[in-house]
């Protein structure tokens, strides 16, 4: 629902006079554009962005728009649209940070509620690995592969020439699924099973193989499949 007049006029200062938490999402992105155009006001061009996609007043838009879909939307130049970017990736970053105090690199629904946010928006799979000493702390992690919406392959030589290079005692992969649905395909299956082989004789291990969807995950060591 669109803000009213009055709500729209002064959002930075209901915000001094309130508090942030008295704002609503479109004014507060309306503090970081600063302006609008001689059409419209801050807080109407915030609504503008929110509803971009179809999704309407949706914080999580922010997450899907490039700086191309950015650009498309009148008003909304390269000085804007980076801002918006910016706050996009500061907020992604904040949540990654939060759940990285808590993490286990042996639990995986920790790792994967902190690679969620990293994974689940992207549009093409991406492989990660991520690399452990022998007590299971991370030592570095890996993009390893970016592919097409349907796949991206990676090989088990890739995988174990950075897990060597970080020194790793053992390895973590994950993977997104555009689709949102985590379910492995047998592709999916094939590539883990070379890899745990492969592992084994390196004296490497797979820990675990994570695949992240819309909000939810496959683990294939909580399938014992690894």
């Amino acid at each position: 629902m669109k803000s009213d007049i009055t709500t729209q006029a002064m959002p930075y200062e209901r915000f001094i006079n309130s508090g942030p938490g008295a704002l609503t999402d479109a004014e507060l992105l309306a503090v970081i554009l600063r302006t609008g155009t001689k059409d419209k006001s801050a807080v109407q061009l915030a609504e503008d962005i929110l509803n971009s996609c179809g999704l309407q007043d949706n914080l999580t838009v922010l997450y899907q728009l490039t700086l191309e879909d950015l650009l498309q939307i009148h008003g909304i130049g390269e000085v804007k649209a980076v801002k918006v970017l910016a706050l996009a990736e500061l907020s992604r970053r904040m949540s990654q940070q939060r759940i990285y105090h808590e993490m286990s690199f042996m639990d995986s629904s920790k790792v994967a509620a902190y690679y969620m946010e990293k994974l689940r928006h992207l549009k093409t799979e991406r492989v990660m690995a991520v690399f452990l000493d022998g007590r299971g702390n991370y030592l570095g992690e890996e993009t390893l592969s970016s592919g097409t919406v349907n796949a991206s392959l990676i090989s088990p030589r890739e995988i174990f020439i950075a897990a060597l290079k970080h020194n790793a005692c053992g390895l973590i992969l994950l993977h997104n699924h555009p689709s949102g649905d985590p379910t492995p395909s047998l592709q999916d299956q094939n590539i883990t099973a070379r890899i745990v082989e492969n592992g084994n004789l390196l004296n490497i291990p797979l820990i675990d193989h994570i695949i992240i969807g819309d909000h939810t995950y496959t683990s294939f060591r909580e399938l014992e499949l690894t």
